[in-house]
């Protein structure tokens, strides 16, 4: 059992003895290869529509690569384990031009608000590809990330919990709306052996998963809570929780995790964000589907980098142009979307979904569990 220091040091299993215990020895693909791709884009374009309408949001364009000096990067986390791809572009120029892969759009969203003049309750949507090489590869890990990332402008009194969780709840009907096509345009789906999607998905903040697992890792909270509650909407991560520690490290500038916004038996709540998680019956696992939250305010981004020790990040431009108020108020996330497929496919893997590099030992380990990936 992880003590919870070691709990927060990053995703992942972390070893493949552990993962071949926890991949299932009884698993049959519901569809082959071909109409699993096939059933895969009809649920991308009814995710992507029905974003758009739920939410206001216009497809766009993202950015592969952005300036290592911009400050746009996500570094994920605060801790500093998880670093960029990096290199350098820009043949014949007096100096070259230091670039970083994307590790997702968080920042470079924000920006983009303004840059393509969305009012507030409209904003962006983006099929967004990344790297983020310092992964422990498993079953639901790759080095290679495909998200929908988007961002909604939103306006000061529209930054409360009120708010997060009705667009909380219209991304999880479009989710569940794409099961239920799934289902029906391909019936092998419907197999008896898993329950249906659940139509609602229930809220729980931090401090109150806490309290009910004391003695409980995040990730062992969040699997015995998802035993009885299949889907949920986790608030309030990356402040320190009651413990002494937070629920998961979570990166100082985007998302807001240090307002408090509620009291409960007299004790203080904080987080204007947070993630969904829902029960995988293949993997009989928790499997998170999306991270997201209210950005921060100029304010709140202080504080959270003065917790951190990162207040050097201040000087970037990204962090002068919220401090300036440059760019919009806004909430946003991102929804992996083969996460989303290998829930929705019933997938035990996610190769069995996206084309990636995956470890040999992985490889031999999935075979003899009947589980092929894609490379």
């Amino acid at each position: 059992m992880y003590d919870k220091q070691t709990d927060l040091t990053g995703p992942g299993i972390s070893t493949y003895e552990e993962v071949k215990k926890i991949l299932p020895d009884d698993y049959q693909a519901l569809l082959p290869p071909l109409k699993r791709m096939q059933a895969l884009y009809h649920i991308k374009e009814y995710i992507e529509k029905g974003l758009a309408e739920a939410l206001n949001l216009q497809m766009v364009q993202v950015p592969l690569i952005v300036r290592k000096d911009s400050g746009v990067n996500d570094y994920l986390d605060r801790d500093g384990s998880r670093t960029p791809v990096e290199f350098s572009t820009g043949l014949g120029l007096p100096q070259r031009i230091t670039t970083q892969v994307v590790q997702a759009a968080t920042k470079w969203k924000r920006m983009a608000l303004a840059q393509f003049d969305c009012p507030p309750g409209y904003g962006i949507n983006t099929d967004m590809r990344a790297i983020r090489k310092d992964y422990f590869l498993d079953h639901d890990h790759s080095a290679y990330v495909d998200q929908w990332d988007w961002e909604q402008r939103i306006r000061a009194e529209d930054r409360n919990l009120g708010y997060l969780k009705e667009t909380v709840r219209r991304i999880w009907k479009v989710i569940y709306g794409a099961g239920e096509m799934a289902r029906e345009h391909y019936p092998e789906l419907a197999d008896e052996r898993f329950p249906d999607l659940p139509e609602e998905l229930e809220f729980f903040h931090a401090e109150e998963i806490l309290e009910m697992y004391p003695d409980l890792p995040r990730k062992q909270r969040e699997t015995r809570l998802l035993q009885d509650h299949p889907a949920v909407f986790i608030i309030g991560i990356g402040a320190v929780l009651k413990d002494g520690y937070p629920h998961e490290m979570r990166a100082a500038d985007y998302d807001d995790w240090i307002t408090p916004t509620l009291q409960k038996d007299g004790q203080q709540f904080h987080g204007l964000n947070g993630d969904i998680l829902v029960w995988n019956p293949v993997t009989r696992r928790r499997h998170e589907l999306s991270s997201m939250g209210i950005r921060v305010t100029k304010d709140s981004m202080q504080r959270q980098l003065e917790l951190s020790g990162q207040t050097e990040f201040l000087e970037l431009p990204y962090h002068q142009a919220i401090l300036n108020g440059e760019i919009p108020l806004s909430i946003g996330g991102g929804i992996g979307q083969a996460r989303t497929y290998m829930y929705l496919l019933r997938t035990a893997h996610l190769g069995e979904v996206t084309v990636s590099v995956w470890p040999d030992e992985l490889k031999r380990i999935c075979a003899e569990k009947n589980i092929y990936v894609l490379e």
